[in-house]
């Protein structure tokens, strides 16, 4: 399955500048989901982050992979839920990412329930880890939030 930026809009309660995922090139349901982020130049975040040499802020590249997760939870059947970041562990950052790279989002399912999930999560640049993590959701009712 694959989703274009209008098919995530309707998923993840995100927008733009803070909404990190692209696009959606491949998801079986429930097990695993790659996703791309286009890494350019006008992100909002390099004018901070290191301007001279800009690279990719580690926690964004982590809240890319954790949206990433949220479209594999809600392709799962959670459409009235939405998944809320609960906990990130085993984090590591391995290369950096810098202004026009593809940043590949790899989550593959470990656990879910009606309560929450957890994702194995891998963002590389190319064939290069450029970080890890294992991520856990809540998921909450819309209406809640």
């Amino acid at each position: 399955m694959q989703l274009n930026i209008r098919d995530i809009l309707k998923i993840l309660p995100h927008s733009y500048p803070f909404l990190l995922v692209d696009r959606v090139i491949n998801c079986v349901l429930g097990h695993n989901i790659t996703a791309l982020k286009n890494v350019t130049f006008n992100e909002p975040f390099f004018q901070g982050h290191f301007p001279s040499h800009p690279i990719m802020p580690g926690v964004l590249i982590l809240e890319a992979l954790a949206q990433a997760g949220g479209v594999l939870v809600h392709l799962k059947g959670q459409t009235q839920k939405i998944a809320v970041l609960l906990n990130v562990n085993n984090a590591k950052f391995r290369h950096p990412v810098k202004p026009g790279d593809v940043l590949h989002l790899q989550c593959e399912g470990l656990h879910f329930s009606s309560k929450g999930g957890r994702v194995k999560a891998t963002a590389l640049v190319g064939d290069k880890i450029a970080a890890e993590a294992e991520i856990g959701f809540a998921l909450v009712d819309k209406n809640q939030i």
